[in-house]
């Protein structure tokens, strides 16, 4: 896994079982992505072990339903941790601060934060554990609209979130409503380190599909915007508005990765009449769609409009299947899904192999990874592309200078 160099911000992720999935994966990998150094740790829980998540959709009942996330791995041990050798602490929300937000050691563990001064940022139902850690008495905040009573028991000042996007920062203690706000979220917590953002006035355009893979789009996606990016997401036959049903990808010791069922995505952009000239570079998530998106002669346009271009593309996964049916490879070194190999080589690349899960590589304009272990390099390696440095590190370098080649 990528990690920051030892001059870098480091940061704290509170984990626990059935924590949302989106809500601890995407501020995670997008941090790595940016050079921050992050730290994910859970009561009664050591490096190496996991988490279950949980997939929380909003989809027209009367409260978010739920379903099994992937399995997040945990990268630190919770009893070993020393909090004043951290920069930063971000709490996501689903299911798990509600047994948090019982355990002594976690409310001390957020009240030294913010005593301290240092940026704490909760998501969702997070907001549970600030106010059962007593912090939040006259504090702004926001969270999922349930939690709201429990802020203003616990004397905070409640802002009603208008969508659930919304975030609100108060001092120290930065809240969001729902991971659908997790670029601001983000954004305001790479601030709040200290952080800025240079050359980010990138436009990029993202190919949808129905079971794409869900971290695979929802991650890169959110990191972009979160960098102030113009992201659009387009889908064949499909509009601004209309959604793509995800899969969730995972590897739980079987011979092959297992599926489960995702968050849906919302599109933004038409995908009829999209001019891909005005885009200044190229994502394509892996998962199943790519098997039929390979198929469309408008998505293979779009490819070779950009690869002649030689624009930044990058693709992931089984992303590479579509790559490979636009017949762009040929020459090219590049990595995929190992499942993907006989499509790379076949299409006349020479084959790079992800070995660990996480490698990536930058061959010219083009990005290439294995799966969404490795979205850090995946998307630091698009940053490099695309001249957007991050010194939210307090390290002002491309994110390439340290990433394995």
């Amino acid at each position: 896994m990528a990690t920051a160099p030892k001059s870098g911000k480091s940061v704290l992720l509170l984990c626990g079982d059935y924590v949302e999935d989106s809500e601890v994966m995407v501020p995670f990998q997008a941090l790595l992505a940016y050079g921050v150094s992050v730290a994910a740790v859970c009561p009664g829980k050591k490096a190496g072990e996991v988490c279950r998540t949980a997939v929380h959709s909003l989809a027209g009942h009367q409260t978010y339903s739920e379903s099994r996330g992937h399995n997040f791995s945990l990268n630190a041990s919770f009893d070993e941790i020393d909090h004043t050798k951290y920069d930063g602490l971000v709490i996501p929300g689903g299911r798990a601060p509600e047994y948090l937000a019982m355990n002594a050691s976690v409310l001390d563990l957020v009240r030294n934060f913010v005593n301290s001064g240092k940026p704490v940022a909760s998501i969702c139902h997070g907001q549970l554990i600030l106010a059962a850690a007593g912090v939040v008495e006259g504090r702004k905040c926001t969270a999922f609209p349930a939690v709201g009573p429990a802020l203003v028991a616990a004397g905070a000042s409640w802002v009603e979130p208008d969508t659930m996007a919304a975030c609100v920062a108060d001092g120290n203690i930065i809240t969001g409503a729902t991971y659908d706000g997790h670029p601001e979220f983000i954004s305001l917590f790479v601030k709040a380190l200290g952080g800025t953002i240079t050359g980010s006035n990138k436009r990029i355009l993202f190919l949808c599909g129905d079971f794409m893979e869900d971290y695979e789009v929802t991650v890169p996606f959110q990191s972009l915007q979160a960098l102030g990016c113009h992201v659009d997401a387009v889908c064949p036959k499909k509009k601004a508005g209309d959604s793509c049903p995800t899969a969730i990808h995972d590897f739980e010791g079987d011979q092959t990765y297992s599926e489960k069922p995702g968050h849906d995505f919302t599109l933004t952009a038409n995908f009829e009449g999209i001019d891909a000239s005005s885009y200044d570079a190229l994502v394509i998530p892996g998962g199943r769609a790519p098997e039929y998106l390979a198929l469309d002669g408008k998505v293979i346009a779009i490819v070779k409009n950009f690869m002649e271009s030689r624009k930044p593309v990058a693709s992931i996964c089984h992303g590479q299947q579509i790559l490979a049916a636009a017949g762009v490879l040929k020459g090219k070194k590049c990595t995929a899904y190992p499942a993907v190999k006989l499509n790379v080589v076949l299409a006349g690349a020479t084959w790079l192999e992800p070995d660990p899960i996480d490698r990536c590589f930058t061959d010219g304009n083009l990005v290439t990874g294995a799966a969404w272990p490795g979205h850090p390099e995946f998307i630091s390696q698009l940053m490099a592309l695309l001249g957007i440095k991050s010194d939210a590190n307090k390290v002002t370098q491309k994110a390439t200078n340290w990433l394995s080649p």
